[in-house]
C-alpha cells in the first residue's frame, strides 16, 4: 500500500488518477483469529489499529454489519473537546484530543481535524459559577480554558444575538481553543486503511448472530458469513450494544438506546469559524459549519427507547428554536437532511471500556454524547485493555461494576432516566 503524499497525488494525476492502490482489503474471513472487534465503526476501527500498530497484535478481524461509516460514525455533528471534569473522564477525553491532534500524520490520512475552539455560552451568574468549576479543574489538569466576557464573545462571534430584549441574554462564555471538528466518514477510512496495511482483517457485510461458548468461555461468533472462532472477542457496537449483549447472554447492562437527531443546511458563505453550543436549563444546542458550507446543528435526545435512525418533529422544532434564539439570522436558510444516530447511553452519562463477567469478551459501550470524539482515546484505551486483560490508568474507572460499588461517573448529572441512579 503505496503512502499518500503530494508527489503521489501529482504521480496520479498524470496518469488519470488510475495508479490509486485499494484503501483497505476485502478479505473472507478466516477460521480463526487472535482478537475480533465487533462493530466497524469509528471505535472499532481504532481499537484494531492499536492493537496492530501499538501490541503487534496483528491477527485481528473487524467484523461490521454493513458498511464502514453507515453507522454512528456517519451520523453525528463531528465535534471534538476535551472539557469534562469528572474524574474519569478528564484524563481521558484530553487523551483523546492529544491524539486527534497528530491523528493525519499518524494514518496518512487527512481526518480534516480543525482546531477552530468550542465556545459554550452562559446565560445566568448560575450558568457562569457551574462552568468555572469545570474549566478551573480542567486547568489544573493541564488542559486550556479560558473564560470570554460579553465583549470579547461578541468579538470572537459578532453574528449572535447580543439585542438587549434577547430571550437569553448572554453573559459571556467558556472557551477551549484546541477543541473543534472533523471529518467523520474520513475518520473511519482513516483508521481502516491504516489498520488493513498492518494486516488486520475488515470484513463488511458480515453481522454477528450468535456466539459460541465453551467451558464457560466465549471463544468465537456465529455470523451471517459462518462461524469465527477467536481467543478474545471486543464489543464497540453503540447502541446496539444491548442487543449483542443479549445474544452474548450477557445480562443486563445498565444502559439504554437513544437517538440522537442532527440537521445539516443548504451551504452558506464562510459564517462561523467555530463551535457555539449552550444548554444547562435553556435548551440544549450545538452548532459548527462543514467545510463545504452546511450548518450543522443538534440538540437533546429524543426522550423515549429507539433504534430508528430517523428524526421526527418535535426535536426539529426545538433544535431550530434554540438556533433562533442566539442566532437568528439562520431563520431563512434551508434544512438540507436530517437523520440520528443510536446513542448507547448509560445511566451516569459516561462510558464503558473493560471486561465483561464472560471470560474472552470485551466491552466498549456507553458513550452518550461523546462517542465520536472520543474515537482515538476509546481505541487505543480499549485495545490496550484487550491485549493486556486489564484497564490501562486512564480508563480504569470506566467500568460497569461501577454501579455496584456507588461510583458514578455523573458528568452531566443525568443519564437517560435520572430518577433510575
Amino acid at each position: 500500500m503505496s503512502r499518500y503524499s503530494v508527489f503521489s497525488i501529482l504521480k496520479n494525476g498524470l496518469r488519470g488518477n488510475q495508479g490509486w492502490d485499494e484503501a483497505w482489503g476485502t478479505p473472507k474471513p478466516k477460521k480463526h483469529y487472535d482478537v475480533i472487534i465487533i462493530g466497524g465503526g469509528g471505535h472499532g476501527l481504532a481499537t484494531a489499529y492499536y492493537l496492530a500498530k501499538i501490541h503487534g497484535i496483528t491477527n485481528v478481524a473487524v467484523l461490521e454489519k454493513g458498511w464502514l461509516g453507515g453507522g454512528n460514525a456517519g451520523r453525528n455533528t463531528t465535534i471534538v473537546r476535551s472539557n469534562y471534569f469528572v474524574e474519569g473522564n478528564t484524563a481521558f477525553y484530553e487523551k483523546s484530543l492529544q491524539l486527534w491532534e497528530g491523528l493525519s500524520q499518524e494514518l496518512n490520512y487527512n481526518v480534516m481535524f480543525s482546531q477552530r475552539g468550542h465556545l459554550n455560552l452562559v446565560f445566568t451568574p448560575g450558568q457562569k459559577d457551574a462552568m468555572a468549576r469545570r474549566y478551573n479543574t480542567m486547568r489544573l489538569n493541564g488542559i486550556d480554558g479560558e473564560y470570554l466576557n460579553r465583549d470579547q464573545v461578541r468579538k470572537f462571534v459578532p453574528h449572535l444575538n447580543y439585542s438587549d430584549d434577547a430571550r437569553l441574554e448572554i453573559l459571556g462564555g467558556y472557551l477551549q481553543k484546541r477543541a473543534g471538528t472533523a471529518r467523520h466518514d474520513a475518520v473511519n477510512w482513516g483508521y481502516a486503511r491504516a489498520a488493513s496495511k498492518l494486516g488486520v482483517d475488515i470484513i463488511q457485510n458480515c453481522e454477528v448472530t450468535g456466539f459460541i461458548k465453551q467451558a464457560g468461555r466465549i471463544c468465537g461468533v456465529e455470523t451471517t458469513m459462518g462461524e469465527i472462532k477467536a481467543d478474545k472477542i471486543g464489543m464497540a457496537v453503540a447502541g446496539n450494544t444491548s442487543v449483542i449483549a443479549e445474544k452474548a447472554g450477557l445480562g443486563d447492562l445498565p444502559i439504554e438506546s437513544h437517538k440522537l437527531q442532527a440537521f445539516v443546511s443548504e451551504p452558506l458563505k464562510p459564517f462561523l469559524d467555530t463551535v457555539v453550543v449552550y444548554g444547562a436549563g435553556h435548551g440544549h444546542f450545538y452548532i459548527s459549519q462543514s467545510d463545504k458550507g452546511g450548518m450543522v446543528f443538534g440538540g437533546n435526545i429524543d426522550a423515549y427507547n429507539s433504534y430508528a435512525q430517523k428524526g421526527n418533529l418535535p426535536i426539529y422544532t426545538d433544535v431550530a428554536s434554540c438556533a433562533m434564539n442566539v442566532m437568528p439570522s439562520l431563520g431563512r436558510i434551508k434544512l438540507l437532511r436530517q437523520w440520528a444516530g443510536i446513542m448507547d447511553m448509560s445511566m451516569d452519562g459516561s462510558p464503558f471500556i473493560c471486561k465483561t463477567e464472560l471470560p474472552g469478551l470485551y466491552l466498549n459501550a456507553g458513550w452518550c454524547y461523546g462517542g465520536f470524539k472520543a474515537t482515538p482515546a476509546s481505541g487505543w484505551c480499549f485495545a490496550h485493555t484487550i491485549a493486556h486483560d486489564e484497564p490501562h490508568e486512564i480508563n480504569r474507572l470506566l467500568t460497569t461494576d461501577r454501579f455496584r460499588f456507588g461510583r458514578h461517573i455523573d458528568e452531566s448529572g443525568n443519564g437517560p432516566t435520572p430518577n433510575r441512579h
